[in-house]
């Protein structure tokens, strides 16, 4: 009997613990991997290897890891970037490169349907406080369509919608103004035009230049050694003359 209760309490341990085993909980599954999501794509091969060398896709995926709002990408393809004017993206420094990446991420999860309730300008990631580099979204029951001011395009197939993160297929780059709008030429400093030199005049108080500007007109008033000495000869000749007409009377 002791021995048959034994196997009951055993049976009865087996039962709780399969019960237990089926109830506990699943791992919590890890946020998306964008690259992976990317690669899966087949034509994004230039975005990736921005995300690459911005390490933006690092920032991306860590934002994913603690984010309460989510993020959104529009992820040109690799036909969008071929489009591009020669060198353009070679012409842009690292951190312009940066912006143009971010400039493709909005701040928030945003499914096509939710699209309809955005507020315009919609910020980006590489607005900041400034509030710059910002898009304009409009939205119908069939069609999305984001804005730069530059350059508009479809917002195409949902390669991957699941909170908390969407990523979009787009056919053109979004080019920011901030980056790509032509700049007015820089005026060239104005000359600073040559003065000609003010002609002193002497003040109250300042009787050496008085004397040396009445200098001139005060020399031209007396005669000089020549004239005195032509008229010194002159009395002469006239006194001797008188000498001898009174010789003669």
């Amino acid at each position: 009997m002791a021995f048959a209760s034994q196997l009951v309490a055993l049976a009865l341990l087996f039962a709780v613990g399969n019960a237990g085993a089926a109830t506990a909980p699943a791992p919590a599954a890890g946020p998306a991997n964008l690259t992976d999501i990317l690669s899966k794509g087949g034509q994004y091969n230039t975005l990736l290897r921005l995300l690459s060398s911005t390490q933006v896709g690092e920032q991306i995926q860590s934002q994913l890891n603690d984010s309460f709002n989510g993020l959104t990408l529009f992820a040109p393809t690799d036909n969008a970037f071929n489009n591009l004017k020669a060198g353009t993206l070679n012409g842009l420094s690292a951190q312009e490169q940066v912006n143009l990446v971010l400039y493709h991420v909005l701040p928030r999860y945003y499914s096509l349907t939710t699209f309809e309730t955005a507020s315009n300008p919609v910020a980006t990631q590489a607005s900041g406080p400034s509030g710059s580099y910002s898009v304009n979204v409009s939205s119908t029951t069939n069609q999305v369509n984001v804005s730069t001011g530059m350059v508009e395009t479809q917002v195409n197939n949902a390669l991957y919608s699941d909170f908390p993160l969407a990523v979009y297929s787009v056919d053109k780059v979004l080019l920011p103004p901030q980056l790509f709008e032509a700049k007015p030429p820089v005026a060239a400093p104005a000359e600073t035009p040559t003065k000609s030199p003010a002609t002193v005049k002497p003040g109250k108080g300042d009787h050496s230049s008085a004397a040396a500007i009445e200098a001139p007109a005060e020399a031209t008033s007396k005669p000089s050694a020549a004239v005195g000495l032509v008229a010194g000869w002159g009395i002469v000749v006239v006194v001797v003359g008188l000498m001898g007409v009174g010789n003669h009377l």
